[in-house]
């Protein structure tokens, strides 16, 4: 007997030891294969669900104890009249899986304080405090174990509104509080109980980065990594403390690839805990584009719903995520497992996923004439369309133009797409997916100039400017003296049109632009001013919430095939904090 308890104890020294090795790759592959997750924004919120004393509150559902400026007081007596008698774990799994979901991410404490599981750091949770008086954490938890989907946690680390130690309640409580305390006495508890009672846990989904300092931030990661080491750390913990891959703001995907991990957490409609007057829903037609387009450019898409009162997700959002999983049963392939596209910037048409030996083309337009794939280096084997289980072969005709040094790839597609929403073209390569790096002119003669591809500088030295912001704009270039130049290729010379196109930033509830800007554009002996106007305006179905605004720049011509640049350099920014929210160029033809 003792030498079976002496071998066991040893059995769990050896596996502390391995776990507390685990490689970052091991770590993160079950989510970088999943691509899609199921969030879930559920607390005592749901109850009013945008109104308080009959007058509806601004803003978000689930910051309704904030935006109407509830005191703690009335704010706890909703927990009295929580109770979800209509929650179904087993339902709410069923729904993410039947979307294609590999994760459910719910919040387990969000800003109100109030916990969702049986917390004995504070009373002040579903168990104690509600005529429920059941661990929904755990419900779920068990569910989701048992259905072989990864669970995750949200936690608001920073924000608290119940508590006088916590952030961000500046009508009940007074500016000086002991935030490490909080810390203490509240989060790392909770988070204790969370990593230790429920399971493997996929992730700690942290929010709120806020005012924490890097030993704060610090010290949960330690947490985190010491008692659930395979555990993922979300991109919002703060305090400059390296986590496991970045979070996008909120709905906010980016217009380039991102090469390295990251996910964009979204919602169906505007809101993430429920409102009874948000019916402003997303279509499963842009869902499913958003999804393909997310992992295209190397990313999850955590999607949320936000369940009432009784413990339902609404039948919007199931019915929205029943058609996208219809979708998924059938292309699923082209998701799971899949890396970024070879091209930094989106296409029209759609956009481009891969895995070795195979791309998968998402085509969301379907053409109307000869469909071309340009600058990919690999042999083509095989193109077939998805869908089709027999893989019949698509003809295709590859060239190469040794003069530019471009491949080219022509598809002899159907003339009717095989999905309405997203047609899934599988072209099978040798080898991985090996793309031209020098921008070249297209076939349609357009030349695009992504922002992201630009070399930026400032004066003599290299400069920074972040793409990945919502809408995929430049965010806070505010400094005149920061230059954009591209290099490119021209196959047809001629006279091209300067289309620059700049976006729209701001909240999803009043998105904000910023124009009156001067910008020289330069190229060769070729130059000239215009000012940033709206001269026409174009609806974004990657963004959704911020248009692209284009700005009509003057002309510049070719006179023959080679190499050129362009030069883009601020004269004089208007004034304002949001900046030149600028996005890309595209050169098109004058006639």
């Amino acid at each position: 007997m003792k030498k079976t308890f002496l071998f066991l104890i040893a059995l769990i020294c050896a596996y502390h030891s391995y776990s507390q090795n685990i490689s970052q790759e091991e770590r993160m592959k079950w989510w970088r294969d999943a691509r899609f997750g199921l969030f879930i924004h559920w607390g005592l919120y749901a109850i009013p669900a945008g109104e308080w004393k009959g007058k509806p509150s601004t803003g978000l559902g689930e910051w309704i104890m904030k935006r109407s400026t509830i005191p703690v007081a009335e704010y706890e007596q909703l927990a009295k009249q929580f109770n979800p008698v209509k929650f179904d774990a087993k339902k709410f799994v069923a729904i993410a899986k039947d979307a294609g979901m590999k994760y459910i991410a719910i919040t387990s404490k969000h800003h109100d304080g109030f916990a969702m599981f049986k917390s004995h750091a504070s009373k002040y949770n579903v168990v104690d405090a509600t005529p429920y008086g059941k661990d929904i954490i755990k419900a779920l938890a068990d569910e989701c174990h048992k259905q072989g989907i990864k669970i995750c946690f949200y936690y608001s680390q920073s924000r608290d509104w119940h508590e006088p130690n916590g952030l961000d309640n500046d009508w009940d409580f007074p500016a000086q509080r002991n935030f490490q305390q909080y810390l203490d006495e509240k989060v790392k508890p909770q988070l204790t109980e969370l990593l230790t009672q429920y399971g493997e846990i996929g992730m700690i989904w942290f929010d709120t980065p806020m005012t924490i300092t890097k030993e704060q931030a610090q010290s949960l990661k330690d947490l985190v990594r010491r008692l659930q080491p395979r555990c993922i750390i979300s991109g919002r913990l703060g305090g400059g403390v390296e986590t496991d891959y970045k979070s996008t703001g909120d709905n906010s995907i980016p217009a380039a690839v991102i090469r390295e991990d990251w996910e964009v957490p979204a919602t169906l409609n505007n809101t993430w805990g429920f409102r009874k007057d948000d019916h402003h829903w997303k279509s499963p037609e842009d869902i499913t584009r958003l999804l393909f387009d997310i992992a295209s450019k190397g990313g999850n898409y955590l999607l949320n719903v936000g369940p009432t009162a009784e413990g339902v997700i609404p039948e919007e959002s199931v019915n929205i995520l029943s058609q996208v999983g219809k979708w998924m049963k059938i292309n699923h392939e082209a998701i799971y497992g899949t890396k970024a596209s070879p091209f930094n910037p989106e296409f029209a048409w759609g956009n481009i996923t891969t895995k070795p030996g195979k791309l998968y083309l998402g085509i969301y337009q379907w053409p109307q004439t000869g469909f071309y794939l340009e600058g990919i280096k690999n042999k083509i084997n095989k193109v077939y369309l998805l869908s089709d289980p027999s893989k019949r072969p698509i003809a295709f005709k590859e060239t190469y133009d040794r003069v530019n040094d471009h491949h080219l790839l022509k598809i002899n597609l159907p003339a009717n797409a095989p999905d309405k929403v997203v047609s899934v073209v599988v072209v099978e390569i040798q080898g991985n997916a090996d793309a031209e790096k020098t921008i070249t002119q297209q076939q349609d003669r357009t030349v695009k100039l992504p922002g992201v591809d630009a070399k930026i500088y400032k004066g003599d030295s290299a400069a920074k400017l972040n793409f990945i912001s919502r809408a995929g704009g430049a965010e806070g270039w505010v400094d005149p003296a920061v230059n954009l130049d591209w290099q490119f290729k021209v196959i047809q010379p001629g006279t091209y049109k300067v289309d620059i196109i700049t976006t729209e930033t701001g909240s999803t509830e009043n998105p904000s632009w910023q124009g009156d800007h001067v910008v020289k554009i330069i190229s060769g002996n070729q130059s000239f001013e215009t000012k940033i106007v709206p001269d026409s305006k174009e609806y974004n179905q990657r963004s959704q919430y911020w248009k692209k605004i284009h700005t009509n720049g003057g002309t510049v011509t070719f006179d023959k095939p080679g190499i050129y640049h362009l030069t883009l350099a601020p004269v004089k920014f208007s004034e304002g904090k949001t900046g030149f929210t600028f996005r890309e160029i595209h050169l098109l033809p004058a006639y």
